[in-house]
């Protein structure tokens, strides 16, 4: 199996099955992992309903929050590669062909999809608001503590083997998860000498009344953990959650 595709949902059920049917549409041999998160919306019992080869449903026994869910996805997935999807339509999975051909590059542990070189390839900016001038100042903040060229360290899209993702030591249970993996996928590729590469993909934002969950403490955790991460002793290994299949 090439791919494993870890989507965390909460509340999704607006969404997850228009999402899930355009992940099935990737032309990729794949597995889809969604980890529901105790939703209260119908998500549960919607996704527990889906019929299609190569899903499998993880179901949390309570609210242990986006990174947990991911880090439980990552736990179970058996594919070659691994990447993460959001149970909304921001994003599009098309993108993971490209991603794929970037990540299998022998230079390349990595590869995260860029919003921002995507709307530079569009010839238009990203929408303007509090999330995205916090994302951009924490951007700034990343590519000076780690030296880094990366446009867009909290996209979704992350993409590397799975035996990378599995190998990282991952702690966080929250959004911040996001800059961990994208923290620790740097330092890892340094020490190996190779990169992180980032591909240009397609982006489509919605609103805090449309579903989005990310608030403006998501970014002082943020913060948080890339400083900890950067300066933190490295350790051999740490706690990983159960895959509960």
């Amino acid at each position: 199996m090439k791919l494993s595709i870890v989507i965390p949902v909460y509340n999704e059920a607006e969404t997850i099955e228009e999402l899930v049917g355009k992940v099935l549409a990737v032309p990729l041999d794949k597995e889809i992992i969604i980890v529901d998160n105790c939703s209260t919306d119908g998500t549960r019992e919607l996704i527990q309903s889906f019929q299609h080869p190569g899903l499998r449903i993880i179901l949390q026994d309570q609210n242990r929050m986006k990174g947990n869910s991911v880090r439980k996805g990552i736990a179970a997935a058996k594919g070659e590669y691994l990447v993460i999807q959001d149970g909304d339509l921001e994003y599009n999975p098309q993108d993971f062909v490209p991603m794929l051909d970037e990540c299998e590059k022998p230079d390349v542990l990595a590869v995260l999809g860029s919003r921002v070189l995507g709307a530079r390839r569009g010839k238009h900016k990203m929408p303007t608001s509090s999330y995205s001038v916090g994302r951009e100042f924490i951007d700034r903040i990343f590519r000076l503590l780690y030296a880094s060229d990366l446009t867009d360290t909290a996209t979704c899209y992350k993409m590397a083997t799975t035996e990378t993702f599995q190998s990282l030591d991952l702690h966080c249970n929250s959004f911040d998860l996001d800059f961990e993996l994208a923290a620790k996928l740097t330092l890892l590729a340094r020490q190996r000498g190779m990169r992180v590469a980032q591909i240009p993909i397609d982006y489509f934002p919605r609103s805090i009344e449309e579903g989005k969950k990310i608030r403006w403490h998501d970014g002082l955790q943020a913060l948080r953990t890339i400083w900890r991460t950067r300066f933190a002793e490295p350790t051999k290994s740490g706690p990983k959650p159960d895959a509960q299949l």
